[in-house]
This record gives structure tokens, sequence and C-alpha cells, in this order.
């Protein structure tokens, strides 16, 4: 079977998935007694066509496409980023703290090097299990989920003793300079509401996933972390260091999850709020598994649960019994589905090929 012979069944999987996801959580709507068309209606009208709606469900989208690109990129090299949720928080701090304390810039100088910041303070901090995985050995899952655990408590602590506005309640930095603020899109598109934090660093993102898969696809060294990949051995016998890739996919997929402090600090609260994750680095192991770790498929798997998670907010308020939790029962529907794909490939592969020699016979 050809590459492009398979694209369209690859694309099939994902999305019934999501259909069958979505029949399961109709299951659930009829037992607790609602109506599962008005709720699904509620959920994704709210999401799509309510006059903020759009705007929101992009913004939500912003930090997801940028973390399942971050887990994408790692994948294609045979590696599983669980960290992505450190490298966010840690680059968003490097991000505030370079708003801060060069506040005195100007625009033109200070975005940049704030942008630059979240890049490299993502990417080192991915790089750091890469390289414990290339030089030792160690499984990346666990250093990158134990490096969770140091991002968070080290900007915590830096936070609350030595960028912490004295008096303030509430654990966040002191404001950063507004030099460092990027335009939000509502200033910039007619009709989009100024007061949407939707921002310029949405446009980044689309820009993020058209790179990524320029480079893993029209560059060597995209070639080189993608048959790092698929065989290790075989790689290396071509003459590839296979451990210079892994250190190279896990930086770069640092740098792609720091991205979205570019998001959070300079385009939404201007500042680095503690916990200001809503499990973005976790959510996009799930965007990327969803996406088939392909940049296009991570952009329309992002905006999926971005619906999802914007469209939960007026279901648990104007729905009788239903909750927002039918938003988490339908993503983990979606990811069983997804992880159980065998038990579509079958019968979607003899359908496709009965529909294939049909015409024949004719």
């Amino acid at each position: 079977m050809t590459r492009e012979s398979s694209l369209p069944l690859a694309l099939l999987f994902p999305l019934v998935a999501v259909l069958a996801a979505f029949a399961v959580g109709s299951v659930f709507v009829l037992a607790i007694g609602d109506n599962p068309l008005e709720t699904y209606g509620l959920l994704l009208g709210s999401a799509l066509w309510w006059p903020d709606g759009i705007g929101y469900t992009l913004f939500l989208a912003t930090p997801l496409i940028f973390t399942g690109l971050a887990v994408s990129v790692a994948f294609r090299a045979g590696l599983l980023n669980i960290g992505a949720e450190g490298q966010l928080y840690v680059a968003a701090f490097a991000t505030a703290w370079t708003g801060i304390v060069l506040g005195g810039l100007p625009a033109v100088v200070l975005v940049p090097l704030c942008m630059v910041a979240a890049v490299l303070a993502g990417g080192i901090w991915g790089a750091i299990p890469g390289l414990l995985k290339a030089r030792f050995g160690s499984h990346e899952v666990i250093n990158t989920i134990m490096m969770n655990f140091i991002a968070v408590a080290l900007v915590s602590y830096f936070t609350q003793y030595h960028y912490r506005v004295p008096g303030d309640p509430i654990l966040q930095s002191a404001p950063i300079s507004e030099s460092a603020y990027i335009p939000r899109l509502g200033t910039m598109i007619p009709g989009l509401p100024a007061r949407i934090p939707l921002n310029v660093a949405f446009l980044l993102a689309l820009i993020a996933s058209v790179a990524v898969y320029v480079f893993l696809w029209r560059t060597k060294w995209g070639y080189e972390i993608r048959a790092t990949g698929s065989n290790p051995s075989a790689a290396e016998y071509g003459g590839i260091s296979v451990p210079r890739q892994i250190v190279l996919a896990m930086a770069i997929s640092g740098a792609l999850a720091g991205m979205v402090g570019i998001n959070e600090v300079l385009g939404y609260r201007h500042r680095y709020y503690d916990g200001f994750s809503d499990n973005y680095g976790f959510t996009g192991i799930a965007v990327a598994l969803l996406g088939r770790n392909h940049p296009a498929g991570v952009v329309l798997a992002a905006l999926l649960f971005a619906v999802l998670s914007r469209g939960g907010i007026p279901v648990d308020a104007f729905t009788r019994n239903v909750t927002k939790d039918i938003v988490q029962i339908l993503q983990a529907t979606i990811i069983l589905f997804i992880a159980a794909e065998a038990m579509f490939r079958g019968p979607l592969t003899r359908l496709r090929h009965r529909l294939q020699e049909g015409p024949r016979h004719g």
C-alpha cells in the first residue's frame, strides 16, 4: 500500500474513534435523563457559533497545538515526552523573568528576547532527559516525569521568594513590561472582540505546525530523526548518530512546549501565574495521539479538544443534569478508542477492500 493510498485510511481511524466516543457519551447523557442532541448542540454551538465562542476556542487550542507538536516530534524519534508540562512551566517563568528584568528595552527588542527565552528554556529542559537517555540509557519517561516535579517546584520557589509582589495573596510574579505585550487578534480582526485573550501566539502555533512538517519531512535532520524512531539499528548502520538525534528531538520537543509561555505570559496574563496550565502538557499527549503525530492532525485534534473544553462550560450551566464532566468522559473515551485502534482497523480495512473490488467486478 502506497503512502498516498494509506493516508485517507489513517485519517479515518481517528474520525471513527471520535464518533464512537460521542456515541458512548450519548449513552451517559441518556442515562442521567438529558437529551444527547440538545447537549451536543449546546456543546458544539457554544464553542463554534456563539459570539465569543470561536475566539475562546482558538485561544484554548493554542497551547494544545504547541504541546501536541512537542509530543509528536519526540514520538517521531521513538521517544515519549511526558515532560511537556514541566517544560512549559520553566519556559513561562523564563519568559516572565525576561520581560521583568529587561523591561526597559523597546518592544522591537524585548518581545523577540522574551520569545527566545521561552524557546531556549523549554529546549534546555527537554534536552536534559534526552542527554540522560543518549548518554546513560535512562528511560525518558521516568526522567521527564521527575523533571515535571522539579520544574514546578523550582519556578514556584523563585516566584515566591524573588519575583512576587510583596503582599500579593496570589502566587504570581510581578507584571512584565508593557513593551513585552503581544497584540490580541481582536485588535486586528474586525468583529472579534478585543476582550477575548486570543492573541498572536495562535498564529505562531500555526507557523510552528508548518515548520515542524517542513523540518520532519523536507530536511535531512528531520529524516534522521524519523529514521532513528523507525529503526535505531538501521539508522546507526546508515551512519546516523542515534544519541545525537535523541538529544535533538527532545530539545526541539521541549522548545515547542516552551512556546506555551509566549501565549500565556506575553499574550494573556502578562506575568507568570503559578498553576496556570490546565494540564496542557498531558493533554498534548492525547492531541498527538489523535492527530497521528502529524502536524496537520495535531492542529485538528487540538481544535477538537478546545471545542470540548470551551463547550463544557455552558453545558454545565444550561442543562438539567449534565455537567462539564461529560467533556472528561468524551476525551477519555476518544483516547481509549484510539488506543484500541485494532478494533476498527480490521472492519474498516475489509470495507475498503470491498469498495475497491466492487468497481472492478462491475
